[in-house]
């Protein structure tokens, strides 16, 4: 992906001799984390002073130069104290460019507009504030929940600087924590800018992206508006008429049709007769049948969609084809290349790819990946076949995710997102004789292997905390291996499947039984072994501090 994402900036407007800016791209086979990054950009000295950290996704269109100025104006007053400027917008709680995963409360000082307290909100039920951020020497303060945090961040050199001594931090949400509990001896601060104005949001999953890219059809990113053509693609312009219906050249539409509002249509894309298009985005060259209903649709290029087709807030990748009587119910994805149908429903939520799930991918989005490449690699005749039943008689495919689960492979799914399944894979390898050091040399490669599939998965606070109690359920049964769960918990937190302020969570709700009190004291001496003593500031069990 990494090369992927190389090449198209490469070949972009940004990297041209005629451009202004001067890029530098750079990646490597073992970055595994933002950490891991910057450490590298500290290493090479490539940053030297103030720059702007943005994610990918991100999706902007705020003017951040009052922000920037406000930035080196506490720079230079307060002595380089201030090292991040978190960039907030204004937004009411519940809408549409809020993504629930990404809710937050913030207590800040209302005068310096200094950070004091930064936490998710997802899934909690009661919040906490410590009560050293109320004796900070200031007497007004501001908890605020009507914030959107746009993940534009203005940083010092020395953010670089602190991810290195700091290598527990692998995230800006690491980063943000260590500093405001950590690191206010070191006299460091994060300060904050809230602008009413523009536009901020991160395609950070399927929700958001169906959100972002209305908002861009309907142009509140103005100036990024698809007619603007602003990555300066050939063949990629359109025109623009009321409604916000955007057309490229070469679009043909049969008799009855209707074009609603909120649309957006690819250059050489035909339209049959008698179709019911609305709030959708249909790429180029695709070829669209009669009496086909879109609405919340995302059609990506190439794709081929017969008649009597129903597609309902759901994403259709390059290649793909629907036959005919298809429908896709809310928030499907058919990834490159796939077939579905003929008439056949999707349940709602279910996700198809060319990629068997039991496929060993390096890659966590090979599920989505186009299949023209990596199937080079594999060897055709131990394909598994096609499930009709699934993706239709005609249909090419295999299911990877569906929210029509009956009762035992929902307790199959589930045993193996909570890793009950790795835990008893690793004890099934060699027997029940293993001693712990080699449990848990087999258990932690298992780990990193479906660490994919538990980010995909255990993504709410609820589902961190179910995620630790299964593997607690387990290791209960397995006295002769709780030497091994620290080392899990500490592989866990590294491979940014399960926060620490859940892991905390959870070792402080006490355990209901005494064994399980007995098996968590247990931790709680590694975790004390591990941290070195209350005088250790340094690495990665360091944070485990926090358990003593």
């Amino acid at each position: 992906m990494s090369n992927k994402i190389k090449e198209h900036l490469l070949k972009s407007k940004w990297c041209r001799p005629t451009s202004p800016n001067t890029v530098h791209i750079i990646t490597s086979d073992l970055y595994r984390s933002l950490g891991d990054v910057l450490r590298d950009v500290d290493a090479k000295a490539l940053v030297r002073s103030d720059f702007v950290l943005v994610y990918g996704d991100v999706v902007s269109n705020i003017d951040i130069s009052q922000a920037l100025q406000e930035h080196r104006h506490r720079r230079k007053i307060e002595k380089n104290i201030s090292v991040m400027t978190m960039i907030f917008k204004e937004s009411s709680p519940g809408h549409k460019s809020r993504c629930e995963e990404d809710d937050i409360i913030v207590a800040m000082d209302s005068k310096s507009q200094r950070v004091l307290h930064y936490q998710k909100t997802q899934g909690l039920k009661r919040l906490h504030f410590p009560m050293n951020i109320f004796h900070s020497g200031s007497d007004e303060f501001e908890i605020r929940y009507d914030l959107l945090d746009c993940h534009i961040s203005i940083c010092s050199p020395q953010v670089a600087e602190l991810f290195t001594d700091n290598f527990d931090y692998q995230t800006r949400n690491d980063f943000v924590r260590g500093i405001l509990v950590n690191e206010e001896i070191l006299g460091n601060q994060i300060h904050m800018h809230v602008t009413k104005d523009g536009y901020g949001a991160r395609v950070s999953n399927l929700l958001m992206y169906d959100a972002v890219s209305s908002d861009l059809v309907r142009r509140w990113v103005y100036p990024l508006t698809p007619e603007a053509n602003f990555t300066d693609q050939k063949g990629q312009s359109c025109t623009h008429s009321r409604h916000n219906v955007y057309r490229g050249s070469g679009v043909s539409l049969g008799h009855g049709s209707q074009m609603e509002e909120n649309l957006l249509i690819g250059c050489d894309t035909s339209i049959g007769a008698n179709c019911h298009i609305s709030n959708s985005v249909i790429g180029y060259n695709c070829t669209i049948g009669d009496n086909v209903i879109l609405d919340r649709a995302y059609i990506w290029n190439n794709v081929h969609i017969a008649s009597n087709v129903v597609i309902s807030q759901s994403v259709v990748c390059d290649k793909a084809e629907v036959k005919e009587g298809v429908k896709l119910n809310k928030q499907c994805v058919l990834a490159y290349n796939v077939v579905i149908g003929p008439n056949i429903s999707l349940p709602e939520g279910t996700v198809v790819s060319m990629h068997h799930p039991e496929e060993e991918e390096e890659d966590d989005d090979e599920f989505l990946s186009d299949d023209g490449e990596v199937g080079q690699s594999q060897d055709k005749t131990k394909q598994k076949a096609f499930n009709p039943a699934e993706v239709g008689a005609e249909g090419r495919g295999y299911i990877w995710k569906a929210s029509s689960l009956d009762d035992t492979e929902e307790e199959e799914l589930s045993q193996c997102l909570w890793g009950r399944t790795a835990a008893r894979s690793a004890c099934s390898q060699q027997g029940p004789q293993l001693t712990t050091p080699q449990y848990a040399a087999l258990l932690l490669p298992l780990l990193k292997k479906w660490a994919g599939v538990f980010k995909n998965y255990v993504k709410r606070a609820q589902d961190h905390m179910d995620c630790l109690s299964a593997f607690e359920e387990y290791f209960l049964e397995q006295e002769s291996h709780w030497g091994a769960m620290f080392k899990i918990l500490m592989t866990m937190y590294q491979l940014e499947i399960v926060e620490e302020e859940i892991i905390l969570r959870w070792f402080s709700q006490g355990a209901t039984t005494d064994k399980g009190r007995q098996l968590r004291n247990n931790q709680g001496v590694r975790m004390r072994r591990q941290g070195g003593g209350e005088g250790n500031t340094e690495g990665k069990g360091s944070y485990l501090k926090s358990f003593i």
